[in-house]
């Protein structure tokens, strides 16, 4: 049987090369291969670096899907797991490429026609045979021991560095650099580097030398050399990049970490190229002073902050020095620059420019929102947050009378009025506003420059009297009575004080007021006096308490034709039950109206102008002709009433009087009135006076009685024993 190795050399086709790789490749594979399985049909050329990917294989007949062939990812080398059958199959059409999970392809497709080889493998009659020699060599295809180059050797290039040797002939050498590198193999088998290395752009390659035939066909597995660049001290340490300044917080305590440096050799990691120290170079203590505003630590790198106190505001540039080789001489340095900013903090309360303000004078009517005064505060703080404030009245303020209006960034406070002062309640006010900072304040507490006192006084001021009404209007007919009541004059605000009325001008004397409660009357028969005639009077009143305050007001009188006399109707006597029970007496207009053409016009009733009967009673219309007259206290003293009600219609006015008797009522709302004493029937005194008598005259009788008893028996007990008569036996 021929060896496996020998078939493959004989019918590989040579391979393409690598700018070709996608040209379709072909292949031969004898039938009925009775060797080891499986064998290693050709190597595709499959990229080294595509590791996430995966291997597809695809072809004809679902070969794919029964396994005939396959592609060891390792090697790349295409292979068949099984024999073929020429009579079966003579050619199979396959397609490799290499994707990814998502199916993105990242190599191919590589299209590999294999051809099954016709053996004679049915009988016909002819046989053949051959001689193969086979002889052994010592193989010299050995591992190679790791080369150590010096990183930036100054040597002529190509150097070389190992040899390889295959012991067969027919040999040429191919060379892999894993990751790519400046390296290369001749038709010998020396390998060289062609240029300079970098360390620390690779510190280490391994190479992979390869054996092939003519075809490109491996004869046996590469051989491994591996490369080690030596460490140079070429580079300076790097610096951070510089970024924003670094924010401290003024009155941080020394010891506070600013920063720490981490400057970064690039030279081999624990090796002295790479120990890198630190110095500080700035700033540098002024002189005259103890300590520094900053401290270093030369072996982590860390910047604290020194004894030396910062103050808000400050900038600092730290300049700091990196040295590699440990900080030994020859080494290798750069310049650290940090920038840090002292920040503010809100370690300052707010505090009033004038604690005091003098007494401010304020007239009591003024009115709310009128300004009361303006405080100023500042603050300390650098911080635009820090500065904002925020302000409250702390004492003098419980009913709420006064407020504060500001700016949320300002300092300044405006105290304005919010309800009306008065003189008689309070004639003074004294104030305390305070200042605090709207963020939480660090540090000391508030000093005695946070509050603020103000002190208001309040100006009396007696307002003069108003009236309710600017002016009065009244039309009376002309057939008024004297002693008729008009109208009521009235102060405008019940709760005022007291005020006293008077007349100007009643040149007729029809008119009169009331000097305390403002009715204003005919004082006589409105004698002279024509329909349609107009009467103006003007109506002073005057502060009760303040003479020196007054108002007026004009009352106009207009004079209407005398209606025609109606006929009242007469109220009967009803009775009420007090305490007030649900029930009233009805009143009804008057009868007939001869002058009235508008029967349907409705009366209007309403209660005389006694308070005292206005307090007692109430009056509701029922409709246009009636009135539903009741108690409107609950408790009224019983007896006969008389209520005065005022009914009016179209101008005309009439008065009806309502007799009403109020009483104590039983329970089927009747009156239970009080009973006088009986002709022949003893008083209640008299009976009294009688039972006293004869009591008095039986006690008389019966101390008589007992006094002479007790005489007796003194008697009889003083007479002498033998002068007692001896009663006789019978």
């Amino acid at each position: 049987m021929v060896p496996a190795w020998l078939w493959l050399l004989c019918l590989s086709v040579p391979q393409a090369l690598p700018e070709a790789q996608l040209a379709e490749r072909y292949v031969e594979v004898p039938e009925n291969y009775g060797g080891n399985f499986p064998l290693y049909l050709t190597k595709l050329l499959l990229p080294r670096e595509e590791a996430e990917g995966h291997i597809v294989l695809s072809g004809n007949s679902g070969i794919a899907a029964e396994g005939l062939f396959a592609v060891d990812p390792e090697s790349g080398f295409l292979l068949v797991t099984r024999a073929l059958d020429r009579e079966e199959q003579a050619e199979y059409r396959l397609q490799v490429t290499l994707e990814t999970e998502e199916g993105r392809v990242l190599w191919g497709p590589q299209l590999v026609l294999v051809h099954v080889k016709d053996e004679n493998d049915q009988a016909s009659g002819h046989q053949a045979t051959a001689i193969v020699d086979v002889s052994v060599v010592e193989s010299t295809w050995l591992p190679l021991d790791p080369v150590h180059l010096a990183e930036n050797l100054k040597v002529p290039y190509p150097h070389q560095i190992a040899q390889v040797h295959w012991s067969g002939g027919n040999v040429h050498y191919h060379l892999e650099s894993q990751p790519p590198g400046p390296f290369d193999v001749d038709a010998e088998g020396k390998l060289y580097v062609t240029r300079e290395l970098d360390r620390e752009a690779q510190a280490e390659y391994l190479l992979l030398v390869w054996a092939q035939n003519t075809r490109g066909e491996d004869y046996t597995e590469a051989l491994q050399l591996q490369v080690v660049v030596m460490d140079e001290n070429d580079n300076a340490p790097l610096c951070p990049s510089p970024g924003a300044s670094i924010n401290i917080p003024e009155l941080s305590s020394p010891g506070t970490e600013v920063t720490r440096l981490l400057a970064e050799d690039l030279d081999a990691p624990g090796s002295p190229n790479s120990h890198v120290v630190y110095r500080l170079l700035s700033p540098e203590p002024e002189e005259g002073t103890e300590g520094s505003s900053f401290e270093l630590d030369s072996t982590s790198g860390s910047v604290t902050l020194g004894p030396r106190p910062l103050h808000a505001g400050q900038n600092f540039l730290i300049q700091v020095l990196a040295v590699d080789l440990g900080g030994a001489e020859g080494g290798l340095s750069s310049t650290c620059e940090v920038a840090v900013t002292i920040t503010d903090i809100n370690d300052h309360a707010p505090e009033f420019i004038t604690s005091q303000i003098e007494p401010i004078s304020l007239p009591e009517d003024s009115k709310p929102g009128t300004l009361v005064a303006t405080l100023m505060a500042t603050d300390a703080d650098l911080e635009p947050a820090f500065r904002l404030m925020d302000f409250a009245i702390e004492a003098g303020n419980m009913d709420g009378t006064f407020g504060l209006d500001w700016e949320p960034d300002s300092g300044h406070v405006q105290l304005r009025l919010l309800r009306n002062l008065s003189y008689e309640a309070a004639p003074s006010h004294k104030l305390v506003v305070v200042v605090r900072s709207v963020a939480e304040l660090v540090g000391p507490n508030p000093g005695p420059g946070a509050t603020a006192t103000v002190t208001l006084l309040v100006e009396r001021v007696v307002p003069p009297p108003k009236l309710d009404q600017e002016s009065y209007e009244a039309s009376v007919p002309v057939s008024t009575p004297a002693g008729s009541l008009l109208l009521t004059i009235q102060p405008s605000d019940p709760m005022s004080g007291p005020l006293r009325f008077s007349l100007v001008n009643d040149s007729e004397g029809w008119l009169c007021i009331k000097e305390v409660s403002g009715e204003v009357h005919t004082a006589r028969p409105l004698q002279g006096a024509r329909p349609g005639d107009r009467y103006t009077v003007l109506v002073e009143a005057q502060d009760a308490g303040e003479p020196t305050l007054n108002t007026s007001a004009t009352l106009v009188i207009h004079f209407l034709k005398a209606p025609s006399a109606p006929t009242l109707t007469p109220v009967p006597s009803r009775h009420l039950c007090t305490p007030r029970q649900n029930h009233g007496v009805v009143v009804s207009g008057p009868s007939e109206d001869p002058d009235q053409t508008n029967g349907d016009s409705p009366y209007s009733f309403a209660l005389g102008p006694n308070p005292t009967v206005q307090r007692d009673w109430r009056l509701q219309a029922l409709n246009g002709s009636h009135a539903y007259l009741t108690l409107a206290l609950h408790w009224v003293e019983p007896g006969e009433h008389v209520i005065p009600v005022v009914v009016s219609r179209n101008g005309r006015m009439w008065q009806l009087q309502v007799r009403v008797i109020v009483c104590r009522c039983n329970m089927e709302r009747q009156c239970m009135r009080k009973v006088g004493r009986m002709k022949g029937m003893p008083t209640k005194l008299s009976a009294v006076g009688i039972l006293v008598g004869t009591l008095t005259a039986i006690g008389i009788f019966l101390i008589l009685i007992f006094t002479h008893l007790t005489l007796a028996r003194k008697k009889d007990l003083d007479q002498p024993v033998d002068s007692v008569p001896l009663k006789a036996a019978i």
